[in-house]
């Protein structure tokens, strides 16, 4: 039978979780502050700055002379530069030096002590904007991602003894019963216990569209009942939902930092001390080379190429993409497990794909039984019925809904189950075989099936050592599947789709959607082998699947997309990537957001560089005042936040 699972237990996949332990974490994240406040040393600083202006310029007093002009732009510097010199001295306690604090506070500083008293302040007040700015950019795109998926009410409706009680979500017991109002939204994950329900699913697969569900099946948290009072029975607690699940892996998707966000990161650390050095190069060694050196002069100049060299549009605006990208893909029912892999798939050459549950539906009807004359098809059909109740595959499924419930008064032996074959039993001192063709030749049972005129996938049976017959069951593709295919070779991604059913209905399946390269009767082993040959070119291989039985492919590929994040706790645990409502389409999708994702980045990283570069030239040179370089680091990191909240904002579609 096919091997149709495919998430992993990845090795080869580190989690980077070392968040420059030794450095100050500078999050700029401005958790509930009100906007007044956040903007109040701002105010205040402002207002002391202007009206000092108007003293120095316009109005023009005596008194506003000496020690009280000093102490006027001190109080007016006081409320942005206090918090600055804090964090940097906080910086250096942990063994950063040359942060941008450090870069700010000695640029500010050394503007004081030469006498340029507003320029100092101003600086100043302009970096703590737009660090503010940062700050609630960041917090916005993190409460995007956060109200996408924390779709959980606090309170549910709880019948205690015949009667509704609310009590909250999170002191409710697995096996309480909840009761569900229309236009509700369920609390904790659960049973359906009503005969029917619809439901709107947004907040976990990002489809609005309404999905029925019949007593017995699983509901899970976030979804809103849409029609008629149902009742779920609680199955797990609130703190083991998938959503909290969910919620807490996109919380903690940036741990893993895409590779160039940790370059920038390391080339701060390196460009940062340099240009301090340079700073100081520029301040002493024109004394050896000019006539008329004035020592506040070149201090005044080398003050600028520090505001300059501030590495802030940088390192906040490249975080930003990549939350930006998280939060697009979570908006569309994408969990993508860190920066890291928009990275990949960015780059992404080869997608390989799993066939059943990924293109096709997963769910197979029997379509014919053939069996021999002297075999009893009742009888044999009863026995090939039990075995498969000790199977989870989507065979069996058919198998139970063609014949009905399994007959558990059948006293089954030794049941094993043979890898990418079948299954095996002893049934009345007499072996009982149900699989593929390759299981029949393993046991060597002959059998005269002419496979040339059979697409569909052939079950074969053989009883006591003898063939008894065969079941054929067949799959639907994929509503999106053709034009998920079509979408991937408009981004020029090569598709190969790898299965373990048989070659015949792999082929048929590949021909209908385009796929040029399709193989089938393949074992797990087979399928390594195969993405082996794809990797051994040098390229990049994104490998999807439904479950976990995949794993050895799994861990092979560059990034793992687990189809079916909402069947499998497994698969949500493992997978670099989820697509949580099964559709086929979200993997372009996914590739779109990776490579939206590093365009806007890369954008941000080349404004960053010019515009620094260009204003450090002038700069050094004598033509670049303290505005200049304000504008160099502040205005370029607002740009570069504009720029990276975009892709917020974006429409990505599947259709």
């Amino acid at each position: 039978m096919e091997e149709c699972c495919s998430t992993k237990a990845k090795q080869n996949h580190h989690h980077d979780h070392d968040h420059d332990s030794h450095d100050h974490d500078h999050s700029h994240d401005t958790g509930n502050q009100s906007v007044f406040k956040m903007f109040l040393p701002a105010i205040i600083s402002f207002g002391l700055l202007l009206a000092g202006i108007m003293l120095d310029y316009l109005i023009k007093t005596d008194w506003f002379t000496g020690w009280i002009r000093l102490v006027w732009y001190l109080v007016a510097y006081i409320p942005v530069g206090l918090p600055v010199l804090k964090e940097a001295w906080e910086s250096i306690t942990h063994g950063d030096v040359f942060s941008e604090f450090f870069l700010m506070g000695i640029a500010t500083v050394g503007a004081f002590a030469i006498g340029e008293y507003p320029e100092g302040v101003a600086v100043m007040l302009f970096y703590s904007v737009g660090e503010v700015f940062q700050g609630m950019a960041v917090t916005r795109a993190k409460s995007n991602i956060k109200s996408l998926l924390d779709q959980r009410p606090d309170e549910v409706t709880v019948i205690k003894d015949g009667k509704p009680q609310i009590v909250k979500a999170e002191n409710v017991n697995v096996g309480e019963i909840i009761q569900l109002k229309s236009g509700e939204k369920l609390g904790l994950d659960g049973e359906l216990l009503s005969e029917t329900a619809s439901f709107n699913t947004a907040a976990l697969t990002g489809e609005s569209k309404p999905d029925t569900k019949i007593k017995g099946d699983l509901v899970l948290a976030g979804m809103i009942n849409l029609n008629t009072l149902s009742q779920v029975k609680v199955n797990a607690a609130y703190k083991d939902s998938k959503l909290s699940r969910i919620l807490e892996l996109v919380q903690n998707a940036t741990a893993q930092k895409a590779p160039t966000e940790l370059f920038i990161r390391k080339f701060a650390k390196i460009y940062t001390p340099i240009v301090v050095f340079l700073a100081i190069a520029i301040t002493l060694l024109p004394y050896f080379f000019v006539d008329e050196y004035y020592f506040s002069e070149w201090l005044y100049r080398a003050l600028i190429f520090l505001v300059i060299s501030c590495p802030c549009a940088l390192v906040i605006s490249i975080p930003l993409g990549y939350f930006g990208g998280i939060g697009a893909g979570s908006r569309n029912g994408i969990l993508f497990k860190g920066s890291n892999f928009l990275d990949v798939l960015a780059n992404v050459q080869n997608v390989v794909m799993d066939k059943t549950g990924t293109l096709t539906e997963g769910v197979f009807k029997v379509q014919e039984t053939v069996f021999k004359n002297e075999v009893d098809k009742d009888e044999i059909l009863k026995l090939v019925n039990a075995l498969e109740s000790k199977s989870s595959h989507p065979v069996a499924t058919a198998i139970h809904e063609y014949v009905g419930e399994p007959d558990h008064s059948v006293d089954l032996n030794d049941v094993e189950e043979i890898p990418g074959r079948g299954l095996k039993s002893t049934i009345n001192d007499k072996e009982l075989l149900v699989g593929n063709l390759k299981l029949m030749d393993q046991f060597n049972i002959r059998y005269d099936v002419n496979t040339e005129n059979i697409i569909y996938t052939l079950i074969a049976v053989a009883y006591d050592k003898k063939f008894a017959g065969y079941l054929t069951i067949a799959d639907e593709i994929k509503p999106d599947a053709q034009s998920a295919i079509n979408k991937l070779k408009n981004l020029h991604v090569k598709t190969t789709m790898l299965s373990g059913d048989k070659t015949s209905v792999v082929k048929h399946v590949a021909d209908q959607l385009g796929i040029l390269n399709a193989y089938g009767d393949l074992l797990p082993e087979d399928k390594v082998d195969k993405v082996k040959e794809i990797k051994a070119k040098r390229e990049t291989v994104a490998f999807v699947g439904d479950g976990v039985n995949d794993a050895p492919v799994v861990a092979l590929s560059d990034v793992g997309i687990a189809m079916g994040g909402l069947g499998s706790d497994a698969t949500i645990e493992t997978a670099d990537v989820v697509i949580q409502d099964d559709k086929p389409g979200k993997i372009p999708m996914a590739i779109n957001i990776g490579k939206q994702t590093k365009k806007i980045v890369w954008q941000n990283i080349m404004l960053a560089f010019v515009v620094k570069a260009a204003v450090l030239i002038l700069g050094a040179g004598g033509l670049a005042t303290m505005w200049e370089a304000v504008f160099a680091d502040v205005g370029v990191a607002l740009l570069a936040i504009l720029n990276a909240v975009r892709i917020q904002r974006m429409t990505f579609t599947s259709e």
